[in-house]
């Protein structure tokens, strides 16, 4: 089966449950077209829509694909896998959840986007699910689609109305070294945070929960309150939701981010190689525009941000990784990769 043939629009699918369908509006003061890649990509999800925690893209074709995705739903990280179909010409996208998690049977939706005049939209996102559970899950599920449906809508109106494009305000860097340490060990240095404080410089404090019990993906939620001292010795507070799929990588997202940034995102990868192990640091970092001269100082342009956010996220993912050198025994690593 086809990813396009697995996606059924909004409304043909029926269950033993019946079905319940919401819709959420907002007007935009936007091109149509703008809101729709926003939509579109969903590589940029973590850092945009505040629920979502991190998206893989595991299959694409050219007008459909089938993806991974982390969020929190109410008070929870859940996860699926869902099937999106694109229809670019009529600035709409379905989806479905293809294995929904109990109690919810089924999950579908649609986003869509409507030039109503020059530079402005009306957009729709709406959903149709149903739940075999007790009345109080299926208020629960109710509730979290409700509040997930108008922080996603609220965010694409908020980053469509903006004057920059989303390409100048969101971009990505990463960074390499190889440890000559065993890859469970740089793994659980990088796993447990919550000795930072001893063991990394520039981490001043951090307080750290962790789930019971791994999620379907294998994956351990953790959420990090930390304070990170920087070179001038003053001390900004973050919280942060990290998905640790062991001795592997490590996805986090940052839920509270330092001022000058609207949204940061990342993963550490742990690779075996000959003689130790390959690190990879990545970010993903979208600015906000309206602090960038008073973080960066007057007249600083979108481009120069760019260049030094990345410059202080890489350098303190590689001071992590020259502490993780130091306390795994390890000599002299190779560095590489640049920001890109």
């Amino acid at each position: 089966m086809s990813i396009e043939s697995a996606v059924e629009p909004a409304g043909q699918h029926r269950t033993a449950t019946p079905l319940r369908s919401a819709e959420h509006h907002a007007e935009l003061a936007a091109p149509a077209r703008r809101a729709y890649r926003l939509v579109a990509d969903v590589t940029r999800w973590p850092v945009l829509f505040p629920p979502c925690l991190a998206a893989r893209v595991l299959e694409s074709d050219r007008d459909s694909e089938r993806i991974r995705l982390w969020a929190i739903v109410g008070t929870e990280v859940r996860s699926w896998t869902s099937l999106r179909l694109f229809d670019e010409e009529r600035l709409r996208v379905d989806f479905r959840q293809e294995a929904p998690g109990p109690p919810v049977e089924w999950m579908s939706g649609h986003w869509h986007f409507e030039e109503t005049s020059a530079d402005r939209t009306r957009m729709a996102l709406g959903h149709e699910w149903s739940v075999s559970g007790t009345p109080g899950q299926e208020r629960q599920i109710a509730e979290a689609l409700e509040r997930n449906s108008r922080a996603e809508v609220a965010a694409v109106a908020r980053w469509a109305d903006l004057a920059h494009p989303v390409e100048e305000l969101v971009f990505s860097v990463s960074e390499e070294t190889v440890i000559h340490s065993s890859p469970q060990q740089v793994y659980d240095f990088l796993y447990r945070a919550d000795l930072w404080p001893e063991r990394v410089a520039h981490v001043a404090g951090l307080d750290l929960e962790e789930s019971a019990e791994a999620d379907a993906d294998g994956a351990l939620v953790q959420t990090l309150d930390m304070r990170t001292r920087t070179d001038d010795g003053s001390v900004h507070a973050t919280q942060s939701v990290r998905l640790c799929f062991p001795h592997e990588r490590i996805a986090y997202k940052q839920t509270t981010v330092p001022r000058g940034l609207r949204g940061h995102s990342g993963e550490w990868v742990v690779t075996p190689v000959a003689g130790g192990t390959r690190v990879t640091a990545r970010h993903q970092v979208a600015l906000d525009p309206a602090a960038v001269e008073e973080v960066f100082g007057p007249g600083t342009s979108l481009a120069e941000a760019r260049q030094r956010a990345g410059a202080l996220l890489s350098g303190n993912s590689m001071r992590t990784l020259e502490s993780c050198r130091l306390h795994t025994g390890s000599g002299p690593g190779e560095a590489g990769g640049g920001g890109r």
